[in-house]
């Protein structure tokens, strides 16, 4: 089976980002488009194909925008409006979910093979498992009509593409920074910290003013995984420790990962993340910092559009700013990087042709209302629009123009590793924010499990 090997990954999702996010500001082109002056197609573009059929059918379409106060929540429900109101004989059931939730009962319903018509799935390794099950149609075909695979920036199906076939479309093409509150920053008199040693002291500082320093939503437990290889990414002095750990020349009993866990749980240590905060899922934690009650969100780019039309966004209170080095290492332009989650369609959908129409005229439309709530930083596809004009903010605009210096990166962890060593390293990751553990420990807890599921 063809595929990208993950040897290249990381250096093709830097280009990706450098090339095609190198037009960002008030130009009139989003820091998404790979071309100067593309435009995405207009909200009125037709379908892909004529219903087959005009008998009623129901389409069941699972997501991962459940939380209401995320622009998107509305987004997608305006362009399921729009594309009923042209096809008055197809109804689209919504099945939304959060990220977890939803790959848990993805996994479940694969096992009895019963994928909904579309869902959701992440790139790469993590897409894997449902390309060998055989389980998704591709969607080549698809991708021709109306010229829907030229909106998309130039290499991102990449990540999705097996053995020469797309297989799910990306709804975004981010990178990993840190979300901070300004007001919170004033009221402890702290200043953005430079290294990652300042940011435990104004953790510490933080705190000391009783303010909750940072929030996370750990129950969803790549979200603290996401945290911890940024980390890595930095001890090892840049990209490639999974790559290497693959190809034999680390094991992670290396003391580039011994000094991240060590680093991150002085994190932790320092009393960063809200009480219980394995108990918080990924929409309550975020939504500690969108409502004032946290002064800093590690977080994708994507999260931007949910914050800026957020109480703190709206008051101009947010900034943002890169991951710090790491005991003097790392590189600040090298982002955790993050080719988005994605729309694939069951190959045993009763509704097949319907259903690769609709999707067809959702990504049609996908850019231009991402754009119009405010939506469409990290979009994977170009994006006609100028975001200074159309009323984004300061801080949207300085996300923008970080995506202009990446340097390179790395992916997630479960994104790279296959699915059950990215178990291990998932529920040992968690564990650090209930009690803290000796690094050594960690680290072969981590080298056992990757040997018992190596592929």
């Amino acid at each position: 089976m063809k595929k990208m090997s993950r040897k290249v990954m990381c250096t093709v999702m830097a280009g990706i980002l450098a090339v095609s996010l190198s037009a960002c500001g008030s130009s009139g082109n989003n820091g998404n488009n790979s071309k100067e002056g593309a435009s995405s197609p207009k909200a009125s573009t037709p379908a892909a194909s004529k219903a087959a059929s005009k008998e009623n059918i129901t389409i069941t379409f699972q997501n991962i925008y459940p939380d209401q106060t995320d622009p998107k929540y509305g987004m997608i429900r305006k362009i399921v409006a729009q594309y009923e109101a042209e096809h008055s004989n197809v109804k689209i059931e919504l099945d939304s979910l959060n990220t977890d939730q939803q790959k848990l009962k993805l996994k479940t319903q694969a096992a009895s093979k019963e994928v909904p018509d579309i869902t959701i799935v992440n790139p790469a390794a993590q897409m894997q498992p449902f390309i060998d099950a055989d389980l998704f149609a591709p969607l080549n075909e698809m991708l021709g009509k109306n010229g829907l695979k030229d909106t998309f920036q130039e290499g991102i199906l990449d990540y999705y593409t097996f053995n020469d076939n797309v297989y799910a479309l990306p709804d975004g093409n981010n990178i990993a920074l840190i979300y901070y509150n300004k007001a919170m920053f004033a009221q402890a008199g702290v200043k953005v910290p430079t290294t990652f040693e300042e940011m435990v002291e104004v953790v510490k500082q933080l705190k000391a003013k009783g303010i909750q320093p940072m929030a996370i939503g750990e129950k969803d437990s790549w979200t603290g995984s996401f945290l911890f290889m940024n980390v890595l990414l930095r001890t090892n002095g840049g990209p490639g420790f999974l790559k290497d750990v693959v190809d034999g020349k680390k094991t992670f009993e290396d003391p580039a990962f011994t000094e991240a866990v060590d680093a991150f749980q002085s994190l932790v240590q320092a009393g960063a993340f809200q009480e219980g905060a394995t108990s918080f899922d990924y929409n309550a934690g975020e939504n500690l910092f969108k409502t004032g009650k946290a002064a800093m969100y590690f977080m994708g780019s994507w999260a931007t559009g949910g914050i800026e039309t957020s109480s703190v966004g709206e008051k101009g209170e947010v900034g943002v700013f890169k991951f710090p080095t790491v005991g003097g290492k790392g590189n600040p332009d090298e982002f955790m990087l993050a080719p988005g989650s994605a729309f694939a369609v069951s190959k045993d959908s009763k509704h097949l042709d319907e259903t690769l129409d609709f999707l067809n005229y959702f990504m049609l439309n996908y850019p231009k209302e991402a754009f119009a709530v405010k939506g469409a930083v990290g979009v994977a596809q170009k994006v006609d629009g100028d975001f200074k004009a159309a009323g984004y903010s300061d801080m949207a605009m300085e996300v923008l123009g970080m995506f202009k210096g990446v340097k390179g990166g790395d992916l997630a962890f479960d994104n790279t590793m296959n699915p059950g060593t990215a178990q291990v390293h998932l529920s040992s990751i968690q564990n650090l924010f209930v009690a803290k553990k000796d690094a050594a420990e960690v680290a072969k807890e981590h080298q056992k499990g990757y040997e018992e599921n190596k592929e």
